[in-house]
């Protein structure tokens, strides 16, 4: 048995160091030649003054600007001085393209590209032109004409990716030069702050500098654009973020090919379907995207309604709103998509021709529904106190004429309505995707949402005109 057990240990040590390279030398030999440095210089206007030695008015003022003005500052600082950075970035075809981070190069004046030393390279810096840029994911294609063809590296499949596999992050950290630094996956899918975030997160050290630099895999294919760091003092702590290739490689095409991105627009305003949202519509589960408000567009055009949930666009299962957003964004502007939407307890398809997304926001349509009848004018529901919403309500609270429901009067903070954020002021404009003109709309949703059987009762509500749906649960 200990024989066994010590030729176990034996043969896991050896499957071990075969998983694992004895040395990363050859793979680096081979895509060093296409990673490049990257120095910008930005011209920045002086400021007239002493610039924080002393305060004004001391009576050594005087003697710090002589100080300075010996010292060549021209009386202040007021002339135009430059400002250098430094950055990364990695060549993808022979001809000069170069991808890196738009924050590496955005607002420079000037972009010079320094090459990795090794025959076939250029010797000396070149200049590069920016060609577009994308802040949404933080990506820049740039380009220079060098005299030769150039060594470059390709994209791989980042979806193929592992929490696990071994990968190399080349750069230039803290204006060192050329660095290589090793690790593992970490983790996939990471969300920072865009909508069309999908980051690798990685532990091979990433520093400043490395910005817009490549994460390869094993095979030496790019399936990262190092991008960013989680660190509380600004060095590596092992917690990096490698914008996924897959993502990158569909930006530099549009940007290679128009200059700028151009991304599908569907034209409506989404939230994800929870549990107890998927109950009070009588859904099996909880998936899809629930579109909340359909202004004028896309969408609108096709017949979707406010209340519809997106359970597939274009032929794709949609699980969430993060995977409609990305799906739709990658979509060909004009194309003409099946979307298939949940309403009413049965399925239809709808045919959508997209548009182009556009980065001003819209504006919420109006509710509508007609004058507001004298009834009741108030009533406690479910921990809260709503009544109707008039004319004078709507000044006070700035609700767009033509908006009809209840307002929210106030909230019992033991309720459940207070956990799921309503709060006074905000404006129900539906109950059980039914539009609610008065006290009576809401008592007649609350009867038949029970006599369905259903445990909860879905709410349209608004406040500062976004709109989003609670469901609130009828037992409380």
């Amino acid at each position: 048995m200990l024989a066994l057990i010590s030729s176990i240990m034996v043969l896991a040590q050896v499957l071990m160091a075969q998983a694992r390279p004895e040395s990363l030398a050859p793979l680096a030999e081979k895509v060093s030649p296409a990673v490049v440095n990257i120095t910008t210089t930005t011209v920045i206007e002086g400021r007239s003054g002493p610039q924080g030695i002393v305060p004004e008015g001391s009576p050594f003022e005087d003697f710090f600007r002589e100080f300075q003005d010996r010292n060549g500052s021209n009386g202040g600082n007021d002339r135009p001085r430059r400002s250098s950075a430094l950055g990364s970035g990695f060549v993808i075809s022979e001809d000069g393209y170069i991808v890196t981070n738009n924050h590496v190069i955005e607002s420079a004046d000037e972009i010079e590209i320094e090459f990795f030393p090794g025959d076939g390279q250029p010797a000396q810096p070149l200049p590069a032109k920016v060609v577009g840029t994308d802040p949404n994911t933080d990506i820049a294609l740039l380009k220079v004409d060098a005299p030769m063809p150039l060594k470059f590296v390709t994209f791989g499949d980042s979806d193929t990716a592992r929490v696990g596999d071994w990968v190399i992050a080349m750069g230039n950290p803290l204006g060192q030069g050329f660095s290589l630094s090793a690790g593992i996956v970490s983790a996939r899918n990471r969300e920072l702050s865009g909508s069309y975030d999908d980051y690798i997160q990685t532990d091979a050290a990433i520093n400043r500098g490395n910005s817009g630099g490549p994460l390869f895999n094993m095979d030496g294919s790019v399936v990262g654009v190092n991008t960013a760091i989680l660190s509380p003092n600004g060095g590596s702590i092992g917690i990096g973020f490698s914008m996924a290739s897959n993502v990158v490689s569909k930006v530099v095409k549009q940007l290679k090919e128009f200059g700028e991105t151009r991304r599908g627009w569907l034209g409506v305003r989404i939230q994800d379907v929870t549990s107890d949202v998927a109950e009070a519509m009588g859904m099996d589960k909880a998936k899809g995207a629930l579109v909340t408000d359909v202004p004028e567009g896309p969408a609108q055009e096709a017949g979707m309604l406010a209340g519809d949930v997106i359970l597939s666009f274009d032929g794709n299962d949609v699980e969430d709103t993060r995977s409609l957003v990305r799906t739709v964004g990658n979509t060909e502007v004009g194309k003409t998509v099946r979307v298939i939407v949940y309403r009413e307890g049965k399925t239809e398809t709808l045919k959508v021709t997209l548009g182009r997304r556009e980065d001003a926001e819209r504006k919420a349509g109006p509710a509508g529904g007609g004058d507001t009848p004298q009834e009741q004018t108030e009533k406690q529901f479910l921990g809260l106190s709503v009544g109707v919403l008039n004319d004078q309500l709507r000044g006070e609270l700035n609700v767009p004429e033509g908006t009809n429901g209840l307002v929210i009067l106030s909230v019992d903070e033991t309720s459940e309505a207070w956990e799921k954020g309503l709060r006074a002021g905000d404006v129900i404009t539906e109950a059980g995707q039914q539009k609610l003109s008065g006290i009576s709309d809401l008592e007649a949703r609350i009867d038949e949402a029970k006599e369905a059987g259903r445990k909860s009762l879905l709410l349209l509500v608004r406040r500062n005109g976004e709109p989003r749906f609670v469901a609130l649960n009828l037992a409380e």
